[in-house]
């Protein structure tokens, strides 16, 4: 989650954000929250959300994983933050429920699909010999006409 949607969460500026952060920097490495790249803005959040008319942002957005916005309950210590706090780590879980679902899906989905394909050539078999079953056995072809030697 981007430093904004997080400040404007928790009640508070963005710029507050920020500062209570990096006075806290040890508690936030690097797999908890990092800072966005010139590019990242410019190429995503900028196509995203679109600019301000007086250019956007001064500084570059801090991004936090789910441990970083954990971590942020230990740093703001408002009532709004620790209510905040508890509904986003629900999400989370939330999220990762989902996630785990969608996985459990795709992979029987994946199961099933091969499955049939085994049964599709099995029954694709099954039909082509159904086919040829269909198929009238020739009969001989009767010659028209005498035969001098009696045989047909």
């Amino acid at each position: 989650m981007l430093d904004s949607d997080l400040a404007e969460l928790y009640g508070v500026e963005t710029k507050q954000l920020k500062r209570q952060v990096r006075r806290n920097i040890k508690r936030f490495p690097d797999d908890f929250m990092f800072e966005l790249t010139q590019e990242e803005y410019k190429d995503f959040l900028r196509c995203q959300f679109g600019t301000s008319s007086w250019g956007g942002r001064r500084y570059l957005p801090y991004a936090f994983t789910e441990q970083g916005v954990a971590m942020l309950s230990s740093i703001l210590n408002s009532e709004r933050a620790v209510i905040v706090n508890i509904a986003i780590m629900r999400t989370f879980v939330k999220l990762r429920e989902i996630l785990s679902t969608h996985k459990e899906l795709a992979f029987k989905l994946t199961e099933l699909e091969r499955k049939f394909e085994k049964h599709d050539e099995e029954i694709q078999t099954i039909f082509e010999a159904i086919r040829q079953l269909m198929i009238p056995p020739e009969k001989p072809h009767r010659r028209i006409g005498f035969y001098p030697d009696g045989n047909k």
